[in-house]
């Protein structure tokens, strides 16, 4: 009987150990800082979404110095999120990303202006100065501005543009009229600033019919072309959307897990909770898939930019649904 339970002991710990190796490695490089915007990646972390599927997920928080492209073309990860009209800039300068998964069914980017400024329509915008994020996401508001035929290197009939550094500065500091905010984000710490809500006018990306895709799952094409990696990413977007999901069902839940994973402490559970809030609506609607409509959508906005188009060409096999087919 001793000899029985040895031998069984050994096959059980043997078992847990092969488990253990099977586990696959994934590296997700996030667009930015540990946030409620990417809740749906730590919640499967978290509520062992990922373990269920034999995968051992390090997620890689961003920053302002870090280009999610570039961590992935230099082999620091094995997908990215990242919103479309810098992923599709980058594939044309020669990075080869591919969609793999569309969490974001909408856009949360917008411009917050001070109502005192006197804009009450986009037209208003010429003769103004404007704050703009670059490092990628720049795109949307070019083509924006290309749409409304507003030049955007000055003068009465165009836009100053304020590099904006990722902050509400130029808006409380009155060195911009407006600024880029998102809806989720900054735009409630201009109202944690002091400014109500009656003091502000905002406009859409998505009201004013420009917007384009945000926040979704890019790997390198070639890499696709390896069965196993495929199989890893089927895996990994199953469980992924599987976090989102259950983040969406409870915003409250999720927000305190992205709290347990922001090692920087900068974080509070009132912007968070806020925040997943408003992501939750972003989601919605989204079981992964990429939408052709709204591809096609974000395509066109970027390739009408005049002299000065974000893309110059329709690009082809930037997206691809084998995995969310295979996943959902």
């Amino acid at each position: 009987m001793k000899r029985l339970m040895t031998t069984m002991l050994a096959g059980a710990m043997s078992l847990a150990a092969h488990n253990a190796l099977a586990a696959d490695d994934v590296t997700l490089q996030l667009k930015w800082v540990t946030q409620a915007q990417f809740a749906g990646y730590y919640v499967a972390k978290d509520q062992g979404f990922y373990e269920e599927e034999d995968l051992n997920v390090e997620i890689k928080p961003g920053g302002p110095d870090i280009a999610p492209p570039q961590v992935l073309a230099g082999g620091g990860a094995d997908v990215i999120v990242e919103w479309m009209p810098a992923a599709l800039a980058a594939r044309e300068r020669g990075v080869p990303l591919v969609n793999i998964a569309q969490p974001f069914k909408s856009s949360g980017m917008m411009l917050t202006c001070l109502k005192e400024s006197g804009i009450e329509t986009p037209e208003d915008f010429r003769g103004r100065t404007l704050g703009v994020w670059f490092f990628g996401n720049e795109y949307p508001f070019l083509s924006w501005m290309s749409h409304l035929g507003i030049p955007t290197d000055g003068g009465e009939d165009g836009v100053e543009v304020l590099k904006q550094g990722f902050n509400v500065d130029p808006l409380l500091q009155k060195q911009a009229d407006c600024i880029s905010t998102m809806t989720y984000n900054e735009y409630w710490q201009v109202i944690d600033a002091g400014i109500p809500e009656e003091d502000l006018i905002t406009f859409k990306y998505e009201d004013q019919g420009v917007a384009t895709l945000e926040d979704g799952l890019y790997v390198l094409e070639d890499r696709l072309e390896d069965p196993e990696f495929v199989d890893k990413m089927v895996r990994f977007v199953r469980a992924s959307m599987k976090g989102w999901k259950w983040a969406e069902e409870n915003p409250d839940e999720a927000a305190m897990i992205v709290l347990d994973n922001d090692a920087t402490g900068a974080q509070t559970e009132k912007h968070q909770k806020r925040m997943m809030g408003e992501i939750a609506k972003l989601t919605a609607g989204s079981d992964g898939t990429l939408d052709v409509e709204d591809y096609q959508r974000t395509v066109d906005s970027l390739l009408a930019g005049g002299s000065d188009p974000v893309i110059t060409e329709a690009p082809e096999g930037a997206y691809t649904h084998e995995i969310t087919d295979k996943a959902l």
